[in-house]
């Protein structure tokens, strides 16, 4: 569906069935460079399991108008917009990397907002190598590769799609190359510019579930168990042997993670 969030067109994919605010809402937020795609799978799931479903493309991002937020604090402020826009009252919010960031700012800075919190591939602090920043700077495709090539676990980059006759390492690659110019910049800039993580999770007062893949190179395990132990509510989950694009690489190991 396609909403006014302040002033500017968004999308927001629903999981398949119309958005009912009188339902336990769940939101959805995807990571640096991707769009609401990433999380097809499990958006289905919760939309046909009882609750109602956002997947917002954030602004500047697959089908949503731009310009692109520069600041993780601005995400998190629109993210609030949304929901208000939607009539929900509260809503369980679910991150992936850069998303994980704007879930827990979110939460920080609208915790009337926010009933609880799923943080996926997530980090006390998601710095940024300055080649990569350089290369995405450029548009260069040796960013997309770099994120696509660390974004991924060993078995991962092996094959074993779930999903019969997908191609994980492509498909991640094929979602960044259709984000418009200066569209994954802006996003790495914002995450590695973001230094409020540790003091916004001591606002936090929710039920929070950190789920963390035990290979990830781009946000390791051991940085995601930091800032877990910062949150007073958090749980921590590591999925043996995954990297960091975990909607792809375990989609069912994720979805039971999150559920329980």
């Amino acid at each position: 569906m396609n909403l006014l969030v302040n002033g500017r067109q968004a999308f927001v994919a629903t999981g398949g069935r119309e958005f009912d605010a009188s339902q336990p809402a769940v939101v959805l937020i995807h990571g640096a460079g991707f769009d609401h795609t990433a999380w097809a799978l499990h958006s289905r799931w919760f939309a046909h399991n009882g609750f109602s479903v956002l997947v917002p493309d954030l602004p500047g991002h697959g089908r949503s108008a731009g310009p692109t937020l520069s600041s993780i604090a601005e995400m998190a402020d629109w993210t609030a917009a949304l929901l208000s826009a939607t009539g929900a009252t509260k809503a369980h919010l679910i991150g992936h990397s850069m998303g994980s960031l704007i879930a827990l700012e979110t939460a920080a800075r609208h915790p009337d907002k926010v009933s609880a919190l799923g943080l996926i591939g997530t980090a006390a602090s998601m710095t940024v190598g300055p080649d990569l920043l350089k290369a995405a700077e450029a548009n260069d495709q040796a960013a997309i590769d770099m994120v696509s090539i660390w974004g991924l676990g060993f078995s991962a980059e092996l094959g074993g799609s779930l999903a019969p006759g997908l191609w994980m390492h492509g498909g991640a690659q094929r979602t960044l190359q259709q984000s418009a110019p200066g569209v994954l910049h802006s996003d790495l800039s914002a995450c590695n510019a973001y230094a409020d993580a540790l003091a916004s999770a001591a606002k936090v007062h929710v039920p929070t579930k950190v789920i963390l893949g035990e290979r990830d190179m781009m946000t390791p395990a051991k940085a995601g168990k930091a800032l877990a132990a910062a949150i007073p509510e958090a749980r921590t989950v590591v999925l043996a042997g995954a990297g960091h694009m975990l909607m792809t690489e375990r989609p069912d190991e994720l979805l039971a993670a999150i559920r329980g």
